[in-house]
């Protein structure tokens, strides 16, 4: 795994960009480092944050609580945890509750009992269409507990 430190200029565009994608306040970090873990994806670090970077998606790392929490949520039921820390998407009949989102926004998934975060994925339908939906698919799973890109970056540290 290379990993480099990126100039001051490409931080502050880099966080610019991942702060406008995220619609949220990302602080001011002197120094980045960049680990390429495969072709597509990279771990990005800094003081206080972890970004995973698939192709051209930023993902709040699932280690970085503080990050997970100033995204809108989905609280999905037991059963639904295993199919969640395998890959798969989030469907309708696993959902307990959530707070709203929009359509094709990042969206945190968070088990019932421990409330700990899951997954983070893409929503492909908005909080208002999926109130009204018995069955089908609310969130694409991007990033798990346990994927190949978790258990890499439990190997990095700042």
């Amino acid at each position: 795994m290379k990993s480099n430190l990126i100039s001051k200029s490409e931080t502050s565009a880099l966080l610019k960009t991942v702060s406008e994608e995220w619609g949220i306040e990302l602080p001011k970090i002197k120094n980045l480092k960049v680990h390429q873990i495969l072709d597509d994806a990279q771990i990005i670090t800094g003081k206080g944050i972890k970004i995973l970077k698939i192709n051209e998606d930023y993902l709040p790392f699932l280690s970085e609580t503080d990050t997970l929490e100033k995204f809108p949520s989905i609280t999905v039921d037991m059963g639904a945890v295993k199919f969640m820390c395998k890959g798969a998407n989030l469907m309708r009949p696993g959902i307990r509750s959530f707070t709203e989102f929009e359509k094709n926004k990042l969206v945190c998934i968070v088990e019932e009992s421990q409330h700990k975060f899951l997954a983070v994925g893409k929503s492909v339908v908005s909080s208002d269409e999926a109130e009204k939906m018995d069955k089908g698919e609310v969130v694409k799973n991007l990033h798990y507990i346990s994927d190949k890109f978790w258990e890499t970056g439990k190997t990095i540290y700042d």
